[in-house]
């Protein structure tokens, strides 16, 4: 007699051999992160001076505290490697767990494959148990590796093992909400987009908490609060993962009841009915119809990012006009509290231009996964050229991230100017629009990923994570002017009373010409779903 989870061994194994490998990337970015923090160290800061000067410039800096977290102890490599790598490697191996059940989930049923192995002897809640098991297990292997490859590399144990823990957490506990968006989600786009806006919200509130230097409870509104609560390196403390194993538990309570009461196929959270006749007229509006949701959610999300930017502007003379080694390294040796300011916007865009190219790229990639589908043959077979259907993704995908910078760079002008800092609208808001042809180049590089070679297609996440890399921790490390230029955004003048040199600029856009006319090209000569 079959009962609700028959099955889920033999499910869990096939999705292990097929599914099991895509955990591999997410594995290695994040050991990565973590054991080079350790090699790096030593060699980087090798003198007592040169690792307070670091201590004073991190802890002062609130850019760097909304991505990375407080910094605890930055005069040892475990702390350092505490402060680098929590967060973000927490960040990161969310996404994997996130995609890892969506995937298995919600993908299954779109493409077909859950009809057919529904056909088999399979319980109803075998594929949910399945999917959530595999990311659990792949949650928990990063996090081991991690710790134990950290450890090897001259990180003290428990430190080392405590962070890898705490990467583990993050993951189950993205396990559970992605399989909650899954029964709400009404296909695999929409739960993937509820389950990372939820995971950036958090990740937000986190960073500007620290970054503010609230008050402590304030940490334990929030789950990520409670995974930074364990202060590897400084307080090691294991127990505040306790109610993240309990809060995953409940989740995925949540989740099987959910499963157990919608339709198959369907979401909790039913679509909208289409309308009784098509509006589509061309691949202009089908692009963005297909990325319509999408748009929206980050239209929000960049609108409350600009308050946050904009506040954190006009508090910027009081967090770090007493440090001089904050302002070395933030502000480029700005001497007075208006060039200060300046600077710092000149930072926060160049952030907030990083995350909005991830924008990009999701349309990019939306568009591969229309063609894995074998969606995209039937409409060239259509009066409708490759070209023309190409050039509606590349156009979309340039245009949402320099719309959503443009609306956090009015966000923080009208804010930063209207606190008296120094600062007017105009010149805040031209700071913002010199930060576009940066954003453009590093969504070109998805543009010739997705284009010319798309087998290879997590490449085109290569301009983002540089950039975010190079322009945020490159001065910190003090890399060679020719590695930090090879970072759109350093590329990126700050606008000053008087007119700046835009040569910079006009290579920057150079090469995001050359990167679409790749792309282009590609694409109009090799074969589709290739």
């Amino acid at each position: 007699m079959s009962g609700p989870l028959t099955g889920t061994g033999t499910l869990l194994l096939a999705l292990a051999r097929f599914d099991g490998r895509r955990f591999a990337p997410w594995t290695l970015i994040v050991t990565v992160l973590s054991a080079s923090s350790v090699l790096v160290y030593p060699v980087v800061f090798a003198t007592a001076e040169e690792r307070a000067g670091l201590a004073a410039a991190v802890g002062s800096n609130p850019a760097l505290s909304i991505i990375f977290g407080r910094a605890n102890d930055l005069l040892t490599v475990d702390g350092f490697n505490a402060w680098r790598s929590l967060a973000l490697g927490g960040f990161l191996a969310a996404l994997g767990a996130t995609f890892a059940v969506t995937r298995a989930t919600r993908g299954q049923e779109d493409s077909g494959q859950a009809e057919l192995l529904a056909s088999g002897v399979m319980g109803r809640g075998t594929r949910l148990m399945s999917a959530t098991l595999l990311a659990l297990a792949g949650s928990a292997l990063l996090g081991l590796v991690a710790g134990m490859v950290t450890g090897l590399c001259g990180g003290a144990w428990e430190p080392s093992l405590l962070l890898g823990a705490t990467f583990t957490a993050t993951g189950w506990l993205f396990t559970a909400v992605a399989a909650v968006s899954a029964q709400l989600a009404s296909d695999v786009h929409a739960a993937n987009s509820i389950t990372v806006s939820f995971l950036g919200a958090l990740f937000l509130l986190r960073g500007v908490l620290e970054a503010l230097q609230a008050p402590e409870w304030t940490a334990w509104i929030n789950p990520l609060g409670w995974i930074s609560e364990t202060g590897p390196a400084d307080t090691d403390r294991w127990w505040p993962l306790l109610p993240v194993a309990a809060l995953t538990l409940l989740l995925l309570g949540v989740a099987f009841a959910l499963q157990s009461r919608r339709d198959f196929g369907q979401g909790a959270l039913p679509p909208r009915p289409g309308a009784a006749r098509g509006a589509l007229h061309g691949p202009w509006s089908l692009t963005l119809r297909l990325n319509r949701t999408t748009s929206i959610t980050w239209a929000t999300a960049f609108l409350a990012l600009g308050v946050v930017f904009g506040y954190l502007s006009t508090s910027i003379q009081d967090l770090l006009g007493s440090n001089p080694a904050a302002q070395t390294i933030l502000a480029a040796g700005a001497t007075s509290t208006t060039e200060l300011t300046r600077s710092f916007i000149r930072t926060i865009l160049s952030l907030a231009g990083i995350i909005a190219s991830v924008s990009g790229v999701q349309v990019l990639l939306r568009m591969r996964s229309e063609e894995m589908a074998d969606r995209v043959e039937p409409l060239l077979a259509a009066p409708l050229s490759r070209g023309r259907y190409f050039a509606a993704n590349t156009v979309l995908s340039l245009a949402l991230p320099t719309v959503l910078l443009l609306v956090s760079g009015t966000m923080i002008a009208g804010i930063a100017a209207g606190a008296d800092t120094g600062i007017t609208f105009n010149e805040a808001f031209l700071q913002a629009i010199f930060t576009v042809p940066a954003v453009w180049t590093a969504t070109a590089v998805a543009v010739f990923i997705t284009g010319a070679r798309p087998r290879i297609s997590l490449a085109a996440w290569i301009g983002v994570l540089l950039s975010f890399a190079l322009t945020l921790l490159g001065p910190t490390f003090r890399l060679p002017e020719w590695a930090l230029g090879i970072s759109p955004f350093w590329h990126v003048p700050t606008v000053a009373s008087e007119v700046p040199n835009g040569g910079d600029l006009l290579w920057i856009l150079l090469a995001t010409a050359v990167l679409v006319f790749g792309g282009f090209l590609g694409f109009r000569r090799r074969d589709l779903a290739r």
